[in-house]
């Protein structure tokens, strides 16, 4: 195309460059300057990795959550007695069990009866060392209802139930070094020796019973003086429902004094925990996002210091022709293409530390599909912000004055 100059000259129109051309040209000074362009794309790298890597293992944290409740269920409640008018420990009636399993919805219900007693493998350890571990009688239909597998050994049946037998719960059987149930390992119970029958696998949506020995409901009446008022009333109800039974739970468990009990929901304790730990991924993504800053100015002092070493470069393009606007991409190219290196050695870097650290708490590893992007979008975004101003900076130079500074 032939343009005219002010003074009627014709003179030609500067060639436009093809995309091949204009990557080809903005990576030749991260080809001529390997060691400078990673350092600079590894500052980018680090700030996307730590991004991703927050959200990847929030996503998974999440995951494995919405998991365990899928498994184990929403519709669990439990019922347990709160203090009396005079501030004094409140009771459950004897009946409390059999009066809330006449609520409609309610599916299940079943039992738990704090105890005193220690829990210890020798009886030679002094009785105020308490370990840690509580002693509670336990309805059969316990695991059933709350929904907690037995990781060795067997629950407790109607003839275990009249006899010094304990199951134990997760945390209790580490406490005490077992790792496995029989025949001949006793513990000393309520000052006796009890036979560990079973061991059980952790219980999230009742985790006061992974530190508890649990025995049968007839042997704690009939050895430790157990009253038979349960202390904790595990209750399942059909999932559309549970509001609705919560709201009479406490009127039928004690008709009498209804305000002397407390009714909860245990997966919004799982829930309440998510929240704080997305309280605390906001935290980590602020500190990602700085970093992320940190390298986006590393590009930029990386692309300043290449318009200052490369004047005589500039001058020399600029004498054979080419315009400030192909100079202007040449350097936004290049710190394009530093950026996008850098931003996707980052995601690929927090894809691998999510997946690895999933795999190390057996959780299913996620990283959503808008992290991976917006990583991407953020680090041409912050290459094009970088490589602005020393694209222009080098636009601006003119051809005698780079070749004679150069």
């Amino acid at each position: 195309m032939t343009l005219l100059s002010p003074d009627r000259t014709p003179r030609l129109a500067p060639a436009r460059m093809p995309a091949a051309d204009i990557v080809r040209v903005g990576g030749v000074g991260l080809r001529t300057r390997p060691l400078r362009a990673f350092l600079s794309a590894l500052g980018i790298a680090i700030g996307i990795a730590a991004m991703i890597a927050v959200v990847g293992i929030s996503s998974s944290s999440r995951a494995e959550l919405d998991r365990t409740l899928a498994a184990l269920g929403t519709n669990l409640l439990t019922v347990s007695p709160g203090r009396t008018l005079f501030g004094g420990d409140a009771q459950l009636p004897l009946e409390a069990v059999a009066m809330i399993k006449r609520i409609g919805p309610v599916t299940r219900a079943t039992a738990t009866g704090q105890l005193a007693g220690n829990v210890y493998r020798t009886d030679r350890i002094p009785v105020a060392e308490t370990g840690g571990i509580a002693v509670r009688a336990a309805q059969l239909s316990l695991l059933e209802t709350v929904g907690i597998e037995v990781a060795s050994g067997t629950w407790l049946n109607e003839a275990t139930a009249r006899y010094p037998a304990v199951v134990l719960g997760a945390t209790a059987a580490e406490r005490l070094g077992l790792s496995a149930a029989g025949p001949d390992v006793q513990v000393w119970l309520g000052g006796r020796w009890f036979t560990v029958a079973g061991i059980l696998a952790p219980a999230p949506l009742a985790p006061e019973l992974d530190s508890s020995a649990l025995i049968g409901w007839e042997v704690a009446a009939s050895h430790l003086g157990f009253d038979g008022h349960p202390t904790t009333v595990y209750t399942r109800a059909e999932a559309n429902q549970v509001e609705a039974v919560r709201a009479v739970l406490g009127a039928t468990a004690n008709p009498e004094a209804p305000n002397e009990v407390d009714v909860s929901r245990p997966s919004d304790a799982l829930a309440a925990a998510q929240a704080t730990d997305e309280t605390f991924t906001a935290l980590l993504l602020g500190l990602g996002a700085v970093a992320l800053l940190v390298g986006g100015v590393g590009v930029a002092n990386t692309m300043v210091i290449s318009v200052l070493e490369r004047r005589a470069e500039i001058g020399l393009r600029r004498s054979l022709g080419a315009t400030r606007g192909q100079i202007r991409t040449q350097f936004l190219s290049e710190s394009l293409l530093l950026s996008a290196l850098g931003g996707t050695g980052g995601v690929l870097l927090g894809i691998l530390v999510t997946a690895g650290y999933a795999l190390s708490q057996d959780w299913p590893a996620v990283v959503p599909a808008w992290a991976t992007l917006g990583g991407v979008v953020a680090t041409l975004v912050i290459g094009g912000l970088a490589g602005l101003y020393p694209a222009i900076r080098a636009s601006r130079l003119a051809p005698t004055e780079a070749l004679a500074t150069g």
